[in-house]
């Protein structure tokens, strides 16, 4: 068994404490995301062991497609999972643009199917259809997506969203890249189990992931059909539990609950099933505002957030989409892995504030513990290391 760990790279900036908007809200940071600094955190994951970083879309960050492909020269394995959303280009030239990227890169792109959950941000792109609405658009879209990957000669399609005539590629993406899609609404079941390869869950409980794990496998069940599972999740690992939640506190205390209380609003509004678990477990920041921050940053500290062991709500006060921490030290994130693991989650896609410093963090203390353990393959090179030997040096040195 070896488990797929995957980096975030924050493509509207990144900062040392928790970022307030996202998913529809604007959102910039104090580290502002030029392409020298999103170098910088494509090393740090390259060289920390992280498969592939994920690359947000919408018009809170910066175009995911372009900003990947400046990357391709300064790294070397690392893959871009690039967040890609139907609708707002055709299905024939998306798979045009994969093919042209996997040629280009060796093989090197995943793609994460984004919906698109908040009316008001998809008008702002010409998209005026309802959420039922883009889930049915978006499963046309992947049917052709997929038939025009097969290879199998011209394709014709009529659906209600998409029509398409004599459609076919010049180059066949090699290998095809493997489709990551998330979502809980019973639309976004019926789309994952029949085109995802990779279905991704927010961080939730554990009693609840393997619930909507059961929930899509049964979909994909009727449809002859096996997926791989993942969880999206920030992190915040140290030597000690003591550290990690004194860092949760730091971040927590300095929030402005002006802040919180602004950003609560927008998510509420939010048409995301997803969304709406995400505020549920931390019942839409209403005791922290009712408390003004104080019962969270001085008596209770960061653990009144605290929603299973280790699991830690906090971050969703301010951030949309996922908005949950794992929190402890590195055995302790490491037992919390392997317990999400054992209910059939292959795939990790983490992140942390800021993102450069926590690749090491995890890297150098949470994926030498799963290495030990066998959940993931051991490394060549560690960080640190040099990738090469010097020419005067002997190499038993």
């Amino acid at each position: 068994m070896s488990l797929h760990f995957h980096w975030f790279l924050p493509t509207y900036g990144d900062s040392r404490n928790l970022m307030a908007g996202g998913h529809g809200s604007s959102m910039a940071g104090d580290r502002p995301a030029t392409l020298r600094y999103l170098n910088q955190i494509g090393a740090a994951a390259e060289s920390n062991g992280f498969e592939s970083v994920l690359t947000p879309t919408g018009a809170w960050c910066e175009d995911a497609w372009l900003t990947t492909a400046m990357m391709l020269e300064t790294t070397e394995t690392l893959k871009f999972l690039v967040a890609l959303r139907p609708g707002l280009l055709s299905p024939t030239l998306a798979a045009q643009m994969a093919a042209t990227f996997q040629w280009q890169s060796q093989g090197r792109l995943l793609l994460n199917v984004v919906t698109g959950g908040e009316d008001h941000e998809q008008r702002t792109y010409g998209d005026y259809l309802d959420k039922s609405q883009r889930y049915a658009r978006c499963g046309e879209f992947l049917d052709v997506i997929r038939k025009l990957w097969a290879g199998t000669g011209p394709v014709d399609y009529a659906g209600e969203y998409i029509r398409v005539e004599n459609a076919q590629l010049q180059r066949i993406p090699d290998p095809v890249p493997p489709i990551f899609f998330g979502g809980s609404s019973p639309a976004a079941g019926t789309v994952a189990s029949q085109f995802a390869d990779t279905y991704l869950t927010w961080g939730e409980p554990p009693s609840a992931v393997a619930g909507k794990i059961a929930w899509i496998r049964d979909l994909a069940d009727v449809q002859g059909r096996t997926l791989d599972y993942g969880i999206r999740l920030h992190v915040i690992s140290r030597d000690t539990s003591e550290e990690a939640w004194a860092e949760a506190d730091r971040l927590l205390s300095a929030l402005d609950p002006a802040t919180v209380e602004q950003a609560q609003q927008s998510l509420a509004r939010s048409g995301s099933e997803g969304q709406r678990r995400m505020r549920e477990l931390h019942g839409g920041g209403a005791a922290y505002l009712r408390s003004g921050g104080s019962a969270y940053s001085k008596d209770a500290g960061a653990r009144a957030l605290e929603v299973a062991p280790n699991l830690w709500s906090g971050v969703g006060l301010v951030r949309g989409g996922a908005g949950t921490a794992l929190v402890g030290s590195h055995e302790e994130v490491a037992d919390r892995i392997a317990e999400y693991a054992a209910l059939g989650l292959d795939h990790f896609v983490l992140s942390g504030y800021p993102h450069l410093e926590e690749a090491f963090n995890f890297g150098e203390g949470v994926r030498p513990i799963l290495e030990r353990r066998g959940l993931v393959q051991s490394r060549t090179h560690r960080p640190g290391d040099l990738s090469g030997s010097t020419a005067f040096l002997s190499s038993s040195r």
